[in-house]
């Protein structure tokens, strides 16, 4: 009898683990499906609830580590997979303490406390790496939600924290919810319908901003990107033929009416004093059509090199900006840019605010914040993806958008 109720209790342990791993695996990650990431942490919080301390900090901590093994791959592939481990195994940690303060403050009757002990806990830990870490907020849970668009107008009040916060509380009230059910059932719809009542609440909101339309001009951009290139042109000359190749599409973009033109990131090498050269190709565009046209390159001036977004407007000499958050060890050749780059819109958008990022300053709150407090309306961002992360590094600089309530415009290679 007592080897069946290990038996019984091991099996169990190992149904919550692979649920929970499971729901965590495939509701989140690159391509995740995001009505799983609501419940991925129920069973074990479920299980906390009714079993020892030890064997809940085991199972929590073991299932987000089983969850995070659908980014191996994606690190292995770009030569990170030994920083895979200390990603998630951190991640792992901060669950864990979570699930274990909410299972010893539900335990001492201190519900409504542990109903939120999870959500602030795992909420602080993604703030705080956001701030410390080189990848800014990119492993935030908010980003697994970025297909449920009522739900991602949330962002537009809290940014990905808010949305974190909800992504926890749901599965810790409905834990709670089911497992006073049986003594304290009032105690317990008070925590379910207070549940139910946030969620619907945060969806009516998105639904209603998702109706309500927007204000300002409407802008007709052109993207341009090519994945058969070789590689990034390595000379100036290369660089003002791949120009060359870039400039048909762009050319017949602005004849069908693109007021904006963006192409990708870190087309080629341009070096000082031969950029003026290089610059001809676009700056003609935006001459002849009227519209902008933005393409990133790699700018060298003396020992300094740049990754750079260059800006060819109508009538006025070129502006660039300087990408400001680099992507280690790739990009760690390049001196990071310190500054945001504002131009006046021209056309139908004339009056209107225009701003530009690349790629992974998308990645991070700032500088898409003070854009969006400065009034841009319009942020253009060439970028460089790596194929299998298209959906999900895109969809990041998405939110960036609804947050601070600009248009986008984003261009990738690989994307």
């Amino acid at each position: 009898m007592e080897f069946g109720d290990r038996a019984g209790r091991a099996g169990m342990a190992l149904a919550v683990f692979a649920a929970s791993a499971a729901l965590l695996y495939f509701g989140n990650g690159l391509t995740p499906q995001w009505a799983l990431m609501w419940f991925a942490p129920l069973p074990v919080l479920l299980f906390a609830l009714r079993r020892p301390a030890w064997q809940a900090g085991l199972i929590a901590a073991g299932a987000w580590l089983a969850g995070g093994l659908n980014l191996w791959s994606y690190f292995r592939d770009l030569g990170l997979a030994a920083a895979w481990f200390p990603s998630f195994g951190m991640a792992a940690l901060v669950f864990a303490a979570g699930v274990l303060l909410t299972r010893a403050l539900a335990r001492r009757d201190a519900v409504w406390s542990a109903w939120l002990t999870l959500p602030a806990m795992w909420v602080s830990f993604e703030y705080l790496r956001n701030l410390l870490w080189p990848h800014g907020s990119a492993a935030c849970i908010a980003y697994s939600q970025l297909n449920f668009l009522p739900f991602l107008q949330m962002a537009s009040l809290t940014g990905p924290w808010g949305m974190g916060f909800v992504l926890m509380l749901v599965p810790a009230g409905l834990a709670l919810s089911i497992h006073l059910w049986q003594s304290a059932r009032r105690q317990a719809i008070a925590v379910l319908g207070s549940t139910l009542g946030i969620v619907a609440a945060v969806l009516v909101f998105g639904a209603a901003r998702l109706a309500i339309p927007q204000p300002g001009p409407l802008v007709k951009v052109g993207l341009v990107a090519s994945d058969v290139s070789q590689g990034v042109a390595q000379s100036n000359a290369a660089t003002k033929r791949l120009f060359e190749e870039y400039a048909q599409p762009a050319q017949e973009l602005a004849a069908r009416g693109a007021q904006v033109v963006v192409l990708p990131e870190i087309l080629g090498v341009i070096t000082d004093p031969d950029a003026a050269r290089a610059d001809v190709t676009f700056q003609r565009i935006a001459d002849q059509t009227g519209a902008v046209v933005v393409a990133g390159v790699e700018h060298v001036a003396g020992a300094v090199k740049q990754n750079e977004a260059r800006i060819y407007a109508p009538g006025v000499v070129v502006r660039s900006y300087d990408k400001e958050h680099l992507l280690p060890p790739f990009e760690n050749i390049f001196t990071p840019g310190s500054s945001r780059t504002f131009f006046q819109a021209s056309g139908e958008a004339v009056g209107q605010t225009w701003g530009v990022a690349i790629c992974k300053d998308l990645d991070f709150t700032e500088p898409a914040r003070g854009y969006g407090g400065a009034g841009v309306g319009l942020l253009m961002a060439p970028a460089a993806d790596f194929r299998m992360d298209g959906f999900w590094h895109g969809h990041i600089a998405v939110m960036r958008a609804v947050e601070d309530g600009f248009s986008l415009v984003r261009s990738a290679r690989r994307g």
